[in-house]
């Protein structure tokens, strides 16, 4: 059964789902990609680990009935001293360090070895304060120093975009198409939940035959490759939460189809 929606599914960027697409996108277009660059370039599924707290827990200090000692007074007085009640101990959560695997793509020249293009796909950890984006931003600079292509694809609506001179623009998504040999400047797609995932190029170096990539039937087909039909309640409400206009335009979409 193919995704309801006739774009990005907002169902998939919830935290139990968005780890195992973000895992399905990488190898279905590096799957895409290798036949079409072959034998001159090779795909290569790299992972970018690191630790960080896992601040999505939340601290609390539960309720707590701290019972003290009845005390019986009488008329004989005593010098004997009373000793204090032991401090109760609380129930408390703390944020726990947490191993985070994050699957990029290198494009490689067989011959020499070069990476000549670099396709990143967004995740949360990306796209909120904390070392998971201060370790993204620092390789991000170091690309966009350097010739490599840059291809990133931000499918989150959550968090902070990632920068870019003038961006005053408001979108859902983003997709950056940023080449070596033209910067500063880059394609930007910026699309919304009600649109399509655009078609782009992966750029190469000059007079190579350029792929394309078409993003929305990698994405319908991995909906039905992970069975996302049968894993997705539609009547729950979408995570992170939509705007009201959206919110409406998503439950007048899913009634239509009878998924509501």
């Amino acid at each position: 059964m193919p995704s309801p929606f006739p774009g990005m599914n907002p169902y998939l960027e919830h935290p139990y789902f968005w780890p195992e697409t973000h895992h399905w996108l990488i190898v279905e277009i590096a799957r895409l990609l290798s036949p079409q660059l072959r034998p001159k370039y090779i795909v290569s599924v790299e992972v970018r680990v690191y630790e960080t707290i896992d601040d999505s827990l939340t601290v609390g200090i539960p309720d707590v009935t701290i019972l003290r000692p009845q005390i019986t007074t009488n008329s004989t007085t005593s010098n004997v001293a009373v000793a204090a009640p032991p401090t109760q101990s609380m129930k408390v959560t703390i944020p726990m360090p947490i191993a985070i695997r994050e699957g990029y793509l290198e494009i490689k020249n067989v011959a020499t070895k070069e990476v000549v293009t670099v396709i990143e796909l967004l995740s949360p950890t990306n796209k909120r304060t904390g070392k998971g984006r201060e370790m993204y931003e620092k390789k991000r600079e170091e690309i966009l120093g350097s010739k490599t292509n840059l291809v990133e694809i931000d499918l989150l609506r959550g968090g902070k975009a990632m920068p870019i001179i003038g961006n005053n623009i408001d979108s859902h998504y983003r997709i950056l198409v940023c080449r070596g040999n033209r910067r500063p400047n880059a394609d930007l797609y910026a699309f919304n939940l009600q649109n399509m995932l655009p078609v782009f190029p992966l750029p190469l170096r000059l007079d190579d035959v350029e792929p394309m990539i078409d993003l929305q039937s990698l994405l319908n087909e991995i909906y039905d490759i992970a069975a996302y039909d049968l894993k997705i309640d539609y009547n729950r409400e979408v995570v992170p939460p939509l705007s009201e206009t959206d919110a409406a335009w998503v439950d007048a979409w899913l009634r239509d189809r009878g998924l509501k």
